[in-house]
């Protein structure tokens, strides 16, 4: 990650509904600090960053302090540069035609077009990464861009779905559905976008509360949950130390030590130490922290 990077990843709003830190700022926590870290929904929509694997907030944006909105950029309000429409077609075998799609896309007027015949169970579908990617360049260029499918079911179902609407909705790209319960034109900022969102909420919230169920039931029984543990007091001291000096997550993993178990003398991974001090900042918050959330 170069030095600028972070501001290439705050050229968006952060689309993590627990999140939602706009253009020009950094993420925050839940407990309303400063994120150590980018969420990873965040920097993935920057191309050049989606495959690593954490971004760091830098100390200018000052890791753990109280979050406070910073200015958005000067070119976020600024009218868009012309108009264009990118279209998607997917059949889910090799036997299914993508005739219907294409001829109703060039019917619409969609001259650019990505297509594939994959599983809508596939989870990653390379020409649908790259029509994105391609209205992410557009956008970063100031160009309004739309997304143009024959039905939303082409882009995906469920969670997938409203995962990719929120990636969308961060970025500024509409939606055009040609057929279908959703057909028509939708805005970034329309309801189905927002419905899309709090569907993926939804869902989050569900996975999550059935997997502290089935933790809490295994507990009952005796059962460990999860691996051994790798960190303990004196290495919580100790990151803590080093985050007070505005080091890097990487940085200060790099610095610590395990001294138990399997993984003794080896470097704790920085999502690890991610893990240990939010924990720590969770059980130390304040109230008055914990209010900003409202």
């Amino acid at each position: 990650m170069s030095d600028d990077d972070y501001l290439r990843v705050e050229a968006r709003d952060c689309p993590m509904t627990s999140c939602a830190a706009p253009a020009g700022s950094p993420c925050r926590t839940g407990k309303g600090k400063v994120a150590v870290q980018y969420h990873t929904a965040r920097f993935r929509l920057v191309p050049a960053l989606a495959k690593a694997l954490t971004v760091a907030i830098p100390a200018v944006r000052k890791p753990g302090a109280l979050w406070i909105e910073l200015p958005r950029p000067s070119a976020a309000g600024a009218e868009p540069a012309g108009h264009v429409r990118i279209g998607y077609a997917r059949a889910s075998t090799v036997r299914q035609s993508l005739d219907t799609q294409l001829d109703a896309l060039k019917a619409a007027g969609v001259t650019r077009v990505f297509s594939e015949k994959i599983s809508t169970r596939a989870t990653i579908r390379p020409e649908l990464d790259k029509a994105v990617a391609l209205a992410h360049e557009f956008r970063t260029a100031g160009v309004a861009v739309t997304l143009v499918v024959h039905e939303h079911k082409r882009l995906g179902r469920g969670l997938d779905l409203a995962a990719l609407a929120e990636q969308l909705r961060a970025a500024g790209i509409g939606l055009e559905f040609l057929t279908g319960e959703l057909q028509g034109s939708h805005d970034p900022s329309g309801v189905v976008f927002t419905v899309l969102a709090a569907l993926s909420g939804m869902e989050r919230e569900y996975i999550r509360d059935r997997t502290l169920e089935g933790h809490e039931s295994a507990r009952s029984r005796g059962k460990t949950i999860g691996g051994a543990a790798v960190t303990d007091e004196a290495m919580l001291s100790m990151a803590l130390h080093l985050r007070s000096q505005n080091l890097s997550l990487r940085d200060i993993a790099a610095r610590l030590v395990i001294t138990t178990g399997k993984k003794k003398g080896r470097h704790p991974s920085p999502a690890t130490v991610l893990r240990m001090l939010r924990d720590h900042d969770e059980a130390n918050a304040t109230p008055s922290s914990a209010s900003t959330l409202g």
